[in-house]
């Protein structure tokens, strides 16, 4: 269970991490000015286990996976939004970010609502407001993909299983 941090439509990945802190390329760095651009103290008060939501077109905007790193860094453990821009969509399950389309639920969910997550099923329930929502689920392997934390971590486990 997490808090809902919740952000509107076009959220690009400069407004993520914007580029002046792409300096270093640490995660713990990356996190520390996540959202910085948002107006918010989100990267000052985000805690583990929190939810980011947004709205559509989420992560549009430049290529480069620094944007997904910070988020996940923060401890955030799912994104969801009505739409993600295509390339924030591939990096972040590249890197093992869970992300979900569902806008009833983006809908349905306010800033500081806490939010239950099931990534196997679909499933996210809005505990504040004591609403369900369902999200489609990523196949098996992807699902797998994002327990292992990514796709280089996913591959590396297969090799040596292989």
């Amino acid at each position: 269970m997490g808090k809902a941090w919740k952000f509107g439509h076009d959220i690009d990945t400069d407004v993520i991490l914007p580029a002046r802190y792409l300096n270093k390329s640490t995660p713990e760095h990356l996190a520390a000015h996540c959202m910085e651009d948002a107006g918010t103290n989100f990267a000052q008060d985000v805690k583990a286990g929190d939810i980011m939501v947004g709205g559509k077109n989420f992560g549009c905007g430049s290529s480069r996976e620094h944007a997904p790193i910070a988020i996940k860094a923060c401890g955030i453990t799912v994104v969801i939004a009505e739409s993600f821009a295509r390339i924030f969509y591939r990096n972040a399950l590249n890197i093992g970010l869970p992300i979900m389309e569902c806008p009833e639920a983006v809908a349905g969910i306010s800033l500081g609502d806490e939010i239950v997550v099931d990534l196997a099923t679909g499933t996210i329930e809005n505990r504040t407001n004591n609403t369900k929502y369902q999200a489609r689920t990523f196949p098996p392997f992807m699902q797998d993909l994002i327990r292992a934390g990514g796709l280089i971590p996913y591959v590396e486990g297969r090799k040596k299983n292989a």
